[in-house]
């Protein structure tokens, strides 16, 4: 049976998400909201937190009959993340953007063994990209022993991992990404793991928390 679909950002995507007549988010009990990637019948859902999405103006809502639900992600531990050495420091980070660009904020979890360091940080106007890339860059500034110890990096953001694994030119936000270039360098031994977003993942879903509650103090 057909139901009404409405056009919002998620993150740096186009997504459609499931509302109800009004036009408002239908949300379980987690928050969670049915969304697809392309506004087509059949498409596979997927889930995302409420909060997350914004809703795109001048849009209306298109009825659609999804597909099957996308298996959902074992996202409790990544794989990437058993592999590292024992020793690993291990950072994640998230960004978020009310708008894009609109009020920015950051969040980072470093957990090195059993101690743990969370920052959360406003960082005023800004774009989703700028906000990732500056937690990464607020994460690994943070990190005192980055000489004999290896260091992971946790994103969701492709466009981060880009930057900075790869020949990139940037045509925007090239200080920015100089900058953290040159940082990157401190580190002998330093490695990027891509996580999915908005699937569960315990420590991403704290670093999203704590960027957006950043945003909400604006302070």
């Amino acid at each position: 049976m057909p139901m009404p679909w409405l056009k919002h950002r998620l993150r740096d995507a186009d997504v459609w998400a499931k509302v109800d007549a009004t036009g408002a988010l239908v949300t379980d009990r987690d928050g969670r909201v049915e969304i697809v990637y392309k506004p087509a019948d059949g498409q596979k859902t997927y889930r995302a937190g409420g909060r997350n999405l914004v809703a795109v103006v001048g849009e209306t809502p298109i009825e659609l009959t999804a597909g099957e639900p996308a298996p959902e992600r074992n996202a409790k531990k990544p794989a990437a993340e058993t592999k590292a050495p024992e020793n690993a420091i291990h950072v994640w980070t998230d960004g978020a953007c009310t708008g894009n660009p609109g009020p920015a904020g950051l969040g980072v979890v470093i957990i090195d063994g059993k101690d743990r360091r969370e920052l959360s940080e406003y960082l005023g106007e800004g774009t989703n990209n700028i906000a990732e890339l500056t937690a990464i860059q607020r994460g690994l500034e943070e990190v005192r022993d980055r000489k004999d110890r290896p260091v992971v990096v946790y994103t969701d953001s492709e466009y981060s991992i880009g930057c900075l694994t790869k020949p990139w030119k940037p045509k925007k936000n090239v200080e920015l990404i100089a900058d953290l270039r040159d940082l990157c360098r401190e580190f002998p031994d330093l490695r990027f793991v891509k996580v999915a977003g908005h699937a569960g993942i315990p420590l991403n879903e704290r670093t999203d928390q704590l960027a957006r509650e950043a945003v909400q103090r604006r302070r």
